[in-house]
């Protein structure tokens, strides 16, 4: 028996196995959870089915944030299925590759602006929505997405992805506030640099997770189960009593200043 048992849930933005999103996952069905996870398009359905058959997940469901028609269908289909829900997990940032490089005055366009906040902050907003029909007589429902360091402070080349997970940040303290008097809690998990295939299109991503290792307090960088691990925490009732807040798991880099 796990901490998350009788529960179900949704991930949204598990890719493969060095995603965050797979980590979070992973840990949700280790504590007991049922799960059930999305893809964005055939191409990554091929990925996800067998991770959704490793963790014992049935429901394996389309979904593009910008298709709104698509969103609906999950929150249908999981009606359909469960009839209810007990926590959703928003995993999904996206920003033009370019726009990851250089100085961000200089590499930031009007459409990737636009592109990266409605898949990166809106997105959430979306899900949190569809969700909200089927959380809100569920005890000690909850709302969990993911961010980074950069939506606080400046990072090198995180540019217009940084501008992105501020609106995202704030837009979960706003959801908390707004779901609050239904029993549901709204969190992030601020994750340290971890080399994933999102992190990748991260200018000098490897400058960045040698300086993270050499200057963090712990002098390591974190791995995708201990995010996954503090995510599966702030999903469960052992957290009942957190909602609007960034828990960052990032080996203490974000205490530092010199």
């Amino acid at each position: 028996m796990g901490f998350l048992s009788g529960k179900r849930g949704i991930v949204f933005g598990v890719a493969n196995k060095n995603s965050i999103a797979w980590g979070v996952a992973k840990a949700m069905a280790d504590q007991g959870a049922e799960l059930a996870l999305t893809y964005q398009n055939e191409a990554f359905l091929k990925r996800v089915e067998p991770l959704a058959e490793e963790l014992g997940a049935d429901m394996v469901l389309p979904c593009d944030v910008t298709d709104d028609d698509q969103v609906t269908a999950v929150f249908q289909e999981l009606e359909r299925q469960w009839g209810h829900l007990d926590c959703l997990v928003h995993s999904l940032a996206y920003a033009p590759k370019e726009e990851l490089r250089g100085e961000y005055c200089e590499s930031t366009s009007r459409e990737g602006f636009l592109s990266s906040h409605e898949i990166s902050a809106w997105s959430l907003t979306r899900l949190a929505q569809g969700a909200y029909p089927l959380m809100r007589d569920r005890p000690d429902a909850s709302i969990l997405t993911l961010t980074y360091l950069g939506a606080e402070r400046t990072v090198p080349h995180y540019n217009v992805m940084g501008v992105a997970k501020a609106s995202l940040e704030a837009s979960m303290r706003y959801l908390a506030a707004s779901l609050g008097p239904e029993g549901i809690r709204v969190n992030a998990v601020s994750a340290g640099p971890i080399k994933t295939l999102a992190a990748s299109g991260i200018g000098d991503m490897r400058l960045i997770l040698q300086h993270n290792e050499e200057r963090a307090p712990l002098r390591r960088n974190v791995t995708t189960e201990e995010v996954g691990n503090s995510a599966a925490f702030l999903a469960s009732p052992l957290a009942s009593g957190i909602s609007g807040e960034v828990l960052h798991v990032d080996s203490g880099y974000h205490s530092i200043a010199m």
